[in-house]
C-alpha cells in the first residue's frame, strides 16, 4: 500500500517521539541497574525493585507514539499562531502532566502486578505514594519531560525550515552541488496591493498568514516542497522523478479547492477572498547547501526565471494556470485533466519561443 505524502510527513514527525520516550526508558533502566545491582528496594523509598527493561520500555514507546499523535492532531493546530517559546512552554507542561498520569497508572499496574494483588491494594497505593512523593519520581519525571522537549524543539524547527531541508541538511544531501530536473510552480496572489491598500499592513500580513496555511495541507498531500515565500508569491517545487502523475496540477486545483471551503471564513474575518494564478515548468537545476551563519539548500538554473515569466502571462493570456510545453510533454495526466494550448510566445530575456498550456479540469473526485 502506497502512503500518502501527508502520511509519511505525519508518521516522519511522530516517530521521533516514540523512539525518544522508548531510548530514555531503556537508558533510565539500565543506568538504574547499574547503580542498584542486585539491591532488592530503592534506598529512597523502600519499594521493591526488580529490574525489567523490556516491558517499561515498550510502554514509554507507545506512550511516545500516543503524545506524537496528539502533537500532531491537536496540539500543534491549537497553538499554530503561538511564539516559538510560548509552544513549548505551553506543550511541555501538558505533557508533564500526562506523563504523571501515566506514570501513575503504569506504576500501580506493575508494582500490583509484582505483588501478585489488585493496584488498588493499600499495600500498592502505599508504595505509590512513597514512590510519587519521592525525589527519584521528580528526577525521572525531569528526564522524560527532557526528551520530550527534545522532539518538540526537533518538530518546531522541522516546520519553520522545512522537514525535506532539515533531512537534506542532516544527511549532506547537498553538501556537495548536484544536478537534477525540478518542476516549478509559482504561485501569486491577484490583486494584492489593492487587497493590501484596502486592509492595511497589519491586516494584510494576517490574511496572507492565514492564506498560505490554508493552502499548505494540499502541498503536503501532493508531495511539494515550499522553496520560497515571496510577498504575496509562493515558489513549490517537486522533483521530477516523483511527479510524472502530474501531481503538481493536482496540487493546484487542491489549493483552489482549500481556499474555496474557507471563502466564508475569510470573508468574514477580511471581507475578501484570496485567488491566485500560478505558471509550472520544468528544467535541469543546480542543487547545493549555501551559507554559513544561516544554511539554506538553494536552486540555480534558467528554470526558475522562465518559470517566474510564464506566471507573469496570466493576465495576458485571462488564465490562472500556465504551463510549459515541456512539462506537458513530461507529464501524464491520465484524463483528470484537458489541457488547451495556447500557442508559442516570446519570453523576456530568452531567443527562443516556449509553447503555452492552460489546464482544465474534467474528474473533480
Amino acid at each position: 500500500m502506497k502512503l500518502s505524502h501527508r502520511t509519511k510527513r505525519n508518521i516522519y514527525q511522530i516517530i521521533p517521539f516514540g523512539i525518544m520516550s522508548f531510548s530514555f526508558s531503556a537508558i533510565y533502566a539500565i543506568l538504574e541497574k547499574g547503580i542498584l545491582g542486585d539491591h532488592p528496594v530503592y534506598p529512597s523509598t523502600g519499594n521493591p525493585y526488580l529490574f525489567n527493561l523490556l516491558v517499561p520500555s515498550i510502554a514509554a514507546g507507545i506512550f511516545g507514539l500516543f503524545i506524537g499523535v496528539l502533537e500532531m492532531r491537536f496540539l500543534s493546530r491549537w497553538f499554530r499562531k503561538g511564539s516559538f517559546f510560548r509552544k513549548i512552554i505551553f506543550k511541555s507542561s501538558i505533557y508533564m502532566f500526562l506523563i504523571i498520569m501515566f506514570t501513575m497508572l503504569v506504576a500501580s499496574i506493575g508494582t500490583a502486578y509484582e505483588l501478585g494483588t489488585s493496584p488498588l491494594n493499600q499495600k500498592v497505593l502505599a508504595y505509590n505514594y512513597t514512590f510519587f512523593s519521592s525525589v527519584a519520581f521528580w528526577t525521572i519525571l525531569l528526564y522524560i519531560t527532557l526528551g520530550i522537549v527534545i522532539c518538540l524543539f526537533f518538530v518546531e524547527v522541522s516546520n519553520n525550515i522545512g522537514q525535506t531541508v532539515l533531512l537534506n541538511l542532516f544527511a549532506g544531501k547537498y553538501h556537495h552541488p548536484v544536478e537534477e530536473d525540478r518542476i516549478f510552480m509559482f504561485v501569486d496572489m491577484k490583486s494584492s496591493t489593492q487587497i493590501a491598500e484596502q486592509l492595511g499592513h497589519v491586516k494584510y500580513f494576517e490574511l496572507l498568514r492565514e492564506y498560505y496555511y490554508t493552502m499548505s495541507d494540499a502541498i503536503i498531500d501532493y508531495g511539494g516542497q515550499i522553496y520560497q515565500y515571496v510577498g504575496d508569491e509562493v515558489v513549490i517545487t517537486w522533483r521530477l522523478k516523483n511527479n510524472r502523475e502530474a501531481q503538481c496540477i493536482q496540487c493546484f486545483f487542491a489549493m483552489k479547492d482549500a481556499i474555496e471551503r474557507k471563502k466564508e471564513r475569510f470573508m468574514a474575518d477580511y471581507g475578501v477572498v484570496p485567488t491566485f494564478k500560478a505558471g509550472v515548468h520544468l528544467g535541469e537545476v543546480t542543487t547545493g547547501e549555501i551559507g554559513k551563519i544561516k544554511k539554506d539548500i538553494v536552486f540555480t538554473g534558467d528554470v526558475l526565471n522562465t518559470t517566474a515569466r510564464i506566471q507573469g502571462l496570466c493576465n495576458t493570456y485571462h488564465s490562472e494556470l500556465l504551463l510549459s510545453g515541456q512539462l506537458v510533454e513530461a507529464l501524464r495526466f491520465e484524463g483528470s485533466f484537458s489541457t488547451i494550448e495556447l500557442g508559442e510566445t516570446e519570453l523576456r530575456g530568452r531567443n527562443e519561443k516556449v509553447k503555452l498550456f492552460t489546464v482544465e479540469r474534467t474528474n473533480r473526485s
